[in-house]
């Protein structure tokens, strides 16, 4: 491949990871109209793919993708505009011509990516709808990737997607974040939307890496973003521990794999190179989140339990100091606020950290006989873990070969090779899954 276009095209993947929600928001806003929005965007990043490789990759992509949708939606609306409604389309057109600015980004708190969240997450909509729309609109996965997170087919997922675009173009539901005494009726569906989008920043459905760091710290910019609007609210802790949960999980993003690329598990992982102003970060909002819940006198919330199992993790010295008995004891709190089979698996790691892998084992197998979670790699992974810490290696070589087939991304598949190779050579190594610093949700829809 040529080098222009090498580069050409690594700039539109990375301006599509960062400007396509805020370009896609800006045009929704101007035009009010969802489809002729993504429609022009996605023509704006075909235009880039041909004119980037021969031209040069401009300054500032995102500047140049915004101005080319605007122009594509102008000529759209030209081409089909009526007698009818020609006042309104003078404005509309009146205002895509605005050229766009070299720093269009804005980080205010009426930033179009929030105005569409809110937007998105309109309770006149399903919770899965909410979901799914954001992180196909805001997140800008694809509906097949937005269908696996799900764990549905992607004709269903297609078709919750078209439903919830006509409810909004058909109810007329408002483009903007709502008033203040409107706010909690959105708040939890968009605290498991930036959730969501978070888990796949994190843990990436598909690809070659581990995860997508644009789409995690986005996630995190959202999240504050929702903070500062909820301030004095009443979900205001469930936001702030939702914040710290982010934080301390983003915190060792540099440690989670090596140069390599491959996967690096949080018992070897360098706490050195954790990210210790994050860290302090998550503990302070996870302790004032906790201080709004007492004198509100509110239980805690899924958001400010995992803050705290993950707290558990990132404050100890060594992993051998991990407070696995008290993580246990959290993920039972967890199960019973918001209880999901990925909790339950969770747990399992942990009383097997504090009891013994029999114990945990056990917990598993009834997950797996339960088929709760057939398809996700974390169930027979943990089990081989675990059966190798026995010493059952045969069993533990057929979970290893069970997970790599159902795993993700080609890192967690090269991690897991290597540990199938290594059941039939060596003593069995300590218990090393990365499980219990996994977002307690991931690969499962929280309804």
């Amino acid at each position: 491949m040529e080098p222009g276009l090498t580069e050409a095209r690594a700039a539109v993947e990375a301006a599509s990871a960062t400007d396509t929600a805020l370009i896609t928001a800006t045009l929704i806003r101007i035009t009010g109209d969802w489809t002729l929005a993504e429609d022009c965007v996605q023509d704006a990043f075909a235009r880039a793919l041909v004119d980037w490789p021969e031209r040069g990759v401009p300054r500032n992509p995102g500047a140049w993708l915004t101005t080319v949708a605007k122009n594509r939606a102008i000529d759209r609306m030209r081409s089909a505009a009526t007698e009818k409604r020609a006042v309104r389309d003078l404005a509309v057109l009146a205002e895509l011509e605005v050229p766009a600015a070299e720093g269009f980004s804005d980080p205010a708190a009426d930033d179009d990516r929030l105005r569409l969240i809110h937007t998105c997450c309109h309770p006149a909509l399903p919770l899965e709808a909410r979901v799914a729309l954001t992180l196909r609109t805001v997140a800008g996965l694809t509906t097949a990737e937005i269908a696996r997170a799900f764990l549905v087919s992607e004709a269903t997922m297609s078709k919750r997607l078209v439903r919830a675009r006509a409810k909004i173009r058909n109810a007329g539901i408002p483009y903007r974040v709502p008033p203040p005494e409107l706010i909690h009726e959105r708040t939890g569906g968009i605290l498991a939307v930036l959730y969501l989008m978070f888990n796949e920043g994190y843990s990436a459905t598909g690809g070659d890496s581990v995860g997508r760091e644009p789409l995690v710290r986005e996630a995190i910019r959202l999240t504050r973003l929702l903070a500062a609007l909820l301030d004095g609210a009443p979900q205001e802790p469930e936001a702030l521990g939702l914040l710290a949960l982010m934080l301390f999980h983003h915190a060792r993003r540099r440690t989670r794999t090596d140069a390599a690329g491959d996967l690096v598990t949080l018992e070897h992982q360098d706490r050195g190179s954790w990210d210790r102003a994050a860290t302090a970060e998550a503990v302070a909002l996870l302790a004032a989140a906790d201080r709004i819940g007492v004198a509100r006198r509110t239980g805690s919330g899924s958001y400010r339990v995992q803050a705290a199992i993950a707290a558990c993790h990132m404050t100890a010295p060594d992993a051998g100091s991990t407070d696995y008995a008290r993580v246990a004891l959290l993920y039972e709190d967890l199960a019973r606020i918001a209880p999901s089979p990925v909790v339950e698996l969770n747990r399992a790691v942990a009383v097997a950290m504090s009891q013994g892998p029999a114990a945990g084992l056990d917990l598993i197998d009834r997950l797996d006989q339960a088929r709760s979670l057939e398809g996700y790699y974390l169930v027979p992974a943990a089990k081989a873990d675990l059966l190798r810490r026995l010493g059952r290696r045969t069993e533990a070589s057929r979970e290893y070969q069970r997970a790599r087939d159902l795993a993700p991304s080609e890192a967690e598949r090269r991690y897991l090779s290597r540990r199938l190779a290594e059941t039939s050579a060596g003593p069995a190594h300590p218990f090393e899954s990365d499980q219990n610093q996994r977002p307690a949700a991931a690969g499962k829809e929280r309804k």
